[in-house]
């Protein structure tokens, strides 16, 4: 069977044309009478391929003998990725048969075709009233009686200030009709025997749903003479995990070594005996299809049409039995050369595509690994790229028995590392991280999970890594550097450099400075440290002094600081930003302009541009004061004349009040016409001075 091991290597991967050959062989041959079972024990695992995605990929192979029919069992939830991915291949010249399992009917629908119908879960009544018809003997507080079901009836019982709804059981005896009350019946017998026997038997079908855990998958061969036959399907299993172990260099720089272990579960019944293992790093895409559960489509009923009586008619003659041979035959030629053109593909294509495999390309090489120390230790696994995913295959079988678990080595290398300390202000600590910075120099990819770190013999802490492919690097934290304190200062400044006006509008120029500085003191007389400081990226922010040594995509700026053996140091940094900020021109007052103008940020000619439309401005304003004057003693007159009308309506007409009222108004009347003409023309002023207000700061530009 190491023969048949390799040869299953080697198909896990075909050629495209090799896929072609192999889903022919699939589909194209037709179901012969079945021959004695065997046991999968004749078709053992030989590869698997487990995916961090949460499926495995398996391939069994061995030998058959004829016709023969191999048993393959599954728990019942992994049925329909069998159903979705299985692929079987007869690569001795034979021919795949087909694969047949035992179908799952729904439990409902099968409960539906008993003549008690218990889908629907039904209670005491509800199975009585399926019972209509039916002889039953009702056990009551009141003795036995024999009946038939009548059927089931709910009536209202008034009570004192309620009401409730009673059910009662309708018999139909030798003396009549006799009602029994639910609650009363104790217990009932059906005195049919093979309606009894349905209800038994539904019973039955309950049970054997509930208990059906694992199925039986028939996979039927055809052929001639010993032969090799391989099987491939994909269900669920576990993600496959790593986890690693790092050994420190004893100086601050050098190299580290890495050791990876693959950590897998075998949870399926069968052991995992001398299988060629793969551990793939990429996702495919999977998912789960419901192709066990049988789909039945509803269908409309249609009445029976009826309609008038039909009259007799008569027929042709038939052909004579020599036409209707010669037409069966056609047929049959028809429907041969269609199979074989469609479907199946011919001997010498089979040949070329998988006959040609012999023994000695289906061996597996035995690799050979020792464990001595640390070291020493062989990751006892081949590295490889295929497409978009990386994948590791242990070079020797492994054996994992049901329902264990293995942790087996796949990656031993050196790399690089180099001791550092990392200081996040963000964190809140006062103490950085001891860490290391680790250069992925071999030719693997580190995969997604936990690290173990060992300085020298001694165990110094856990880290988690991420994905790192090679020639990548990665900073990783392990424990706190309780022999380094940190502290952060920051402040801010914000000036203004420059003011010129633009097309009218003031722009000021500002500047943001914005400074930070990391103090650490290194209390650790015996070892320097490398300090990488973590400080959040500023977008739009240029540095004017330190320059970061490294970027990250998380909005960090790594910072490089070297302390010596007991000793302190300080790292500046420096963020510039200029901005430039439009005001409105009369915004701003002379007291502002002539401070600008001593400290050199503005001109005499912005500060003579800015005096001109300020004076503008305030001829705009003046306007403005006199219409809004105007108008507020036009609306005092209005106010007085209404209580000049009021006085004028109660006093006598001829009298002396009653002149002055009237010559009031007639000079106040005076006025308002006056006021009118003296807006209006205030109004044009206003606009004429507005337009070449705005005529003058349209065209202005001073620098």
């Amino acid at each position: 069977m190491r023969t048949n091991t390799h040869h299953a290597r080697r198909l896990s991967s075909p050629s495209p044309a090799r896929r072609l050959v192999l889903a022919a062989a699939l589909f194209a041959t037709p179901v012969l009478a079945q021959a004695p079972a065997n046991e999968a024990e004749d078709l053992p695992i030989s590869a698997i391929t487990l995916y961090r995605s949460g499926v495995g990929s398996f391939l069994r192979q061995g030998n058959v003998t004829g016709d023969q029919i191999i048993n393959l069992r599954f728990r019942t939830d992994q049925i329909n990725d069998i159903l979705k991915s299985m692929m079987v291949v007869d690569a001795g010249g034979g021919q795949v048969e087909g694969v047949t399992y035992g179908s799952r009917e729904p439990l409902a629908r099968r409960l539906s075709s008993f003549a008690l119908d218990l889908s629907d879960n039904p209670d005491r009544a509800a199975l009585l009233a399926q019972l209509r018809g039916a002889l039953v003997t009702v056990t009551t507080s009141d003795g036995q009686s024999t009946g038939t079901v009548l059927g089931v009836e709910t009536r209202t019982v008034h009570h004192e200030g309620s009401t409730e709804q009673v059910r009662s059981l309708m018999l139909v005896g030798t003396s009549g009709v006799k009602s029994f009350e639910l609650s009363d019946v104790r217990s009932f017998e059906i005195s049919d025997p093979q309606l009894a026997q349905e209800l038994n038997k539904a019973l039955v079908a309950v049970a054997e749903h509930r208990a059906d855990t694992t199925k039986v998958v028939e996979v039927s061969f055809s052929g001639n003479g010993q032969r090799p036959v391989v099987v491939t399907y994909v269900h669920e299993t576990p993600v496959w995990k790593t986890s690693y172990r790092l050994a420190l260099p004893e100086e601050s720089e050098g190299e580290g070594r890495m050791q990876g272990w693959a950590i897998v579960e075998n949870t399926t019944d069968e052991d995992w005996s001398d299988v060629r293992l793969s551990l793939v790093a990429g996702q495919p895409v999977s998912f789960v299809m419901d192709l066990y559960e049988p789909l039945f489509s509803p269908r409309p009923e249609v009445p029976v049409p009826t309609g008038v009586a039909a009259r007799p008619r008569t027929y042709d003659g038939s052909v004579d039995k020599d036409q209707q041979a010669k037409m069966a035959d056609a047929r049959r030629e028809l429907g041969r050369d269609f199979r074989t053109r469609a479907a199946a593909p011919s001997p010498s294509a089979m040949g070329g595509a998988l006959m040609d495999l012999d023994a000695s390309e289906l061996e597996y090489e035995a690799a050979e690994s020792a464990v001595a120390n640390f070291a020493a230790l062989g990751s006892m696994a081949s590295a490889s790229e295929a497409g978009e995913v990386f994948q590791y295959t242990l070079d020797l079988p492994v054996s994992v028995e049901r329902q264990q678990s293995a942790m087996l080595p796949i990656i031993n290398s050196t790399l690089g590392a180099q001791r550092v300390s990392i200081y996040s202000p963000q964190g809140g600590s006062a103490h950085p991280m001891r860490g290391v910075r680790i250069t992925n120099d071999s030719d693997l990819q580190f995969m997604p999970g936990p690290i173990a770190v060992y300085d020298g013999a001694a165990y110094a802490g856990d880290a988690q890594i991420g994905h790192v492919a090679a020639g990548d690097d990665r900073l990783l934290a392990y424990a706190v550097d309780l022999e380094v304190d940190g502290t952060t200062d920051s402040k801010q400044r914000r000036t203004i450099q420059k003011v010129r006006i633009v097309r009218g509008l003031l722009e000021q120029t500002i500047e943001q400075v914005q400074e930070t500085t990391y103090t650490f003191d290194n209390d650790d007389e015996d070892r320097e440290r490398l300090i990488v400081i973590e400080h959040p990226k500023m977008h739009g922010w240029d540095y004017a002094t330190a320059k970061p040594a490294e970027s990250t995509a998380a909005n960090i700026d790594r910072f490089e600081l070297a302390i010596k053996a007991g000793e302190a140091g300080a790292l500046h940094i420096e963020q510039r930003r200029t901005d430039a900020q439009r005001l409105q021109l009369t915004q701003t007052d002379e007291a502002t302009f002539a401070v600008w103008v001593r400290g050199g940020q503005a001109s005499a000619a912005v500060r003579d541009a800015f005096r001109e439309a300020s004076a503008k401005q305030a001829g705009i304003n003046e306007v403005r004061e006199r219409i809004r004057s105007l108008e507020q003693e036009r609306s005092e007159i209005f106010s007085d004349q209404e209580r000049v009308r009021q006085n004028l309506a109660v006093v006598n007409r001829s009298s002396d009040l009653s002149t002055r009222y009237l010559q009031q108004l007639s000079t106040q009347e005076n006025r308002i016409e006056a006021i009118r003409s003296q807006i209006q023309s205030s109004q044009e002023l206003l606009e004429r001075r507005n337009r070449e207000l705005a005529e003058y700061l349209s065209n202005l530009n001073v620098e």
